[in-house]
């Protein structure tokens, strides 16, 4: 098999500045794998264009962190525990968005506000769902943003589910990056304001991650992995403590519903 007949390795975006060859060499041996059922050491060696040790010494890399792993019968190279796991990972994070769409749509039919469904990575709220409302004066949707957790009410409501020790490794400094003026400034402050969270079992912003913009979030049981929450965000102007109210009574249940269909 000669090396015309490989299809060719991706490229998004510029070139890095200091790009590793080994590393590079290993992302293209499992975007291979991708689009066959095994890989043959030879196959390995003709397609990076390096020597047949240097191929093995790479697949036994990958043989060790669970890449790959060696069929007893042909010696072929399949997919190991650790790829089918990352692929697993990304279908559960799809199928939440798909099982959870029905009870956002509802929920923003109900309110008439936008809402959005989110995930903590790290110290980052990413948002993985987002119906708009209708209304001329609205909230934009957030779908496939990232925003620091401490700034939004989704993030908020995902990081009181943390343990102290978890939450110290994210957050190291005492000072916190501000979005607005309204934003939590400190570590400090951050931490109060978590057990507030904890107590009520929502999480607000107000103007904290916008300014005019005002949110309230529940987050889902920690037994979901990943961590997700529910908001609703409104203008200022319109997000009333009866808004508020009657919008964590419907975020709650909705929580509740997601929380059955992911179970």
């Amino acid at each position: 098999m000669d090396g015309a007949q490989f299809p060719p390795a991706p490229e998004h975006g510029a070139p890095p500045q200091y790009p590793i060859e080994s590393v590079d060499n290993a992302l293209k041996v499992l975007l291979l794998l991708g689009g066959r059922p095994s890989l043959r050491l030879t196959e390995v060696s003709q397609y990076l264009g390096v020597a047949s040790s240097t191929a093995h010494r790479l697949l036994a890399m990958l043989q060790f962190r669970g890449f790959v792993r060696q069929d007893a019968t042909t010696r072929g190279y399949v997919a190991g525990p650790t790829l089918d796991g990352l692929a697993m990972g990304v279908l559960r994070r799809l199928d939440v968005r798909a099982r959870a769409r029905p009870v956002l749509e509802k929920l923003n039919a109900d309110l008439q506000e936008t809402v959005h469904l989110g995930r903590l990575e790290g110290a980052d709220v990413h948002f993985i769902d987002s119906i708009e409302s209708s209304r001329a004066l609205r909230v934009g949707g957030r779908l496939g943003r990232s925003i620091p957790a401490h700034c939004t009410s989704n993030g908020k409501a995902l990081l009181a589910g943390l343990t102290e020790v978890q939450l110290l490794a994210l957050y190291p400094d005492e000072q916190l990056a501000q979005l607005t003026p309204h934003s939590i400034a400190t570590r400090t402050e951050l931490f109060d304001v978590l057990a507030q969270v904890r107590a009520e079992g929502f999480a607000t912003s107000h103007e904290e991650s916008e300014e005019g913009v005002a949110s309230v979030a529940v987050a889902l049981p920690a037994r979901h992995s990943p961590r997700l929450a529910v908001n609703a965000s409104a203008p200022v102007s319109r997000f009333t403590p009866q808004v508020r109210r009657d919008a964590l009574d419907h975020l709650f249940a909705a929580v509740e519903e997601i929380d059955r269909l992911l179970l």
